[in-house]
């Protein structure tokens, strides 16, 4: 399955990746008439401001996922590319899922008066997320795991090779 990672040393803080998945989230998909929804569209992605470094906490849809053993109204569910995904018309609002969340992810989104949990869903309409999509340093990376590892460890062997002059 392929997931968001995260190359922290590429990120600027620039926040354009949570803008882009909030206005992916609206009911309009543009930015001004987003603004504007009733019910504003929510980020489902979060870019923390360490005192070093900007650091972007995205879902990791993890394998035990804790949101979803803690669901108690099955609005939780895994998809057949094994994401996470929730079912709006199942959540009773009751925030189980963000309570046991080890990254904080999940947040509150109104709609129609009712709060309802809100957390990455890929962009399952979407061949690649919005939010990595819309990053101008490419700090997210869309891939599988085994791929994504495999190019770190190609940049860690260049940048720790000693230089050789021909």
């Amino acid at each position: 399955m392929k997931r968001i990672f995260v190359r922290i040393e590429h990120c600027t803080g620039c926040h354009t990746c949570e803008l882009a998945c909030a206005v992916e989230h609206s009911v309009s998909k543009e930015l001004v008439a987003a603004s504007m929804e009733a019910d504003r569209p929510k980020k489902r992605l979060f870019v923390e401001s360490i005192p070093t470094q900007p650091v972007p906490i995205v879902c990791r849809h993890c394998d035990d996922a804790p949101c979803l053993n803690a669901c108690i109204s099955g609005a939780l569910w895994r998809d057949d590319r094994g994401a996470v995904r929730g079912k709006e018309d199942k959540c009773i609002g009751c925030w189980t899922c963000i309570m046991v969340c080890p990254y904080g992810v999940i947040g509150r989104q109104e709609r129609g008066g009712k709060g309802l949990a809100a957390k990455c869903d890929l962009c399952d309409d979407r061949e690649s997320p919005a939010c990595v999509d819309s990053c101008p340093t490419r700090a997210l990376v869309f891939s599988e795991a085994d791929d994504f590892a495999s190019t770190r460890r190609r940049q860690v062997g260049v940048a720790l090779a000693p230089s050789r002059e021909r």
